[in-house]
């Protein structure tokens, strides 16, 4: 899943210039805003995932002792 948000981020950002380019200043304006909300929810899941592992070691350690 984090990898689908990295991959829109790059998509949005590449869009976002397409735009700046053609002078569109809004439309660069919200296809940056969405890139960096699917970079921040990369980030999200990356988080996310670290911490369910986390708690799953933490339980399998618990258990063990």
């Amino acid at each position: 899943m984090e990898r689908i948000f990295q991959i829109l981020a790059v998509i949005l950002a590449g869009v976002a210039a397409f735009f700046m380019w053609n002078g569109n200043k809004d439309s660069a304006f919200v296809s940056i805003v969405l890139g960096c909300v699917a970079f921040f929810l990369s980030v999200r899941t990356q988080v996310k995932e670290r911490n369910r592992i986390r708690d799953l070691e933490r339980e399998k350690s618990e258990s063990d002792s």
